[in-house]
């Protein structure tokens, strides 16, 4: 009687990694943001004083958190290799370049780092499913 065979899990590249974390930090920052935009514009009407931000204010906070909450969702697409989250990611990149170009920096760090990071996600795409 022989062990049953398994496939192997597929192997997380630690450029993968490393950028799944990054985005990850990068979403755990805008939820921060968010909270406190959010907490900012409400807390001054809900202790009965004049509110500055007003309902802009908690709009904007609301959208910030929102943003921070998908930031974070990509993230662990990445991290758990989802084609989802390459696509997204591949079409954040094409996004970025694309506004350097417009821009005229073809010669910037930000286009440089996108272009380097979509061609290493094309490289590493085998491993997303």
């Amino acid at each position: 009687m022989s062990a049953p065979s398994y496939a192997p899990a597929p192997s997380r590249p630690i450029g993968v990694s490393i950028l799944a974390f990054l985005v990850g930090l990068f979403g755990v920052l805008w939820i921060v943001l968010g909270a406190f935009v959010l907490a900012g514009a409400a807390a001054p009407a809900l202790l009965g004083a004049g509110n500055v931000l007003g309902l802009s204010g908690v709009i904007a906070g609301a959208v910030i958190l929102i943003l921070g909450l998908i930031i974070l969702g990509l993230a662990l697409g990445l991290w758990h290799l989802r084609l989802w989250a390459l696509v997204l990611t591949l079409l954040f990149m094409i996004f970025e370049m694309v506004s350097y170009g417009l821009a005229g920096r073809f010669v910037s760090l930000g286009f440089i780092l996108a272009a380097l990071l979509f061609i290493y996600l094309l490289a590493v795409s085998r491993h997303f499913r």
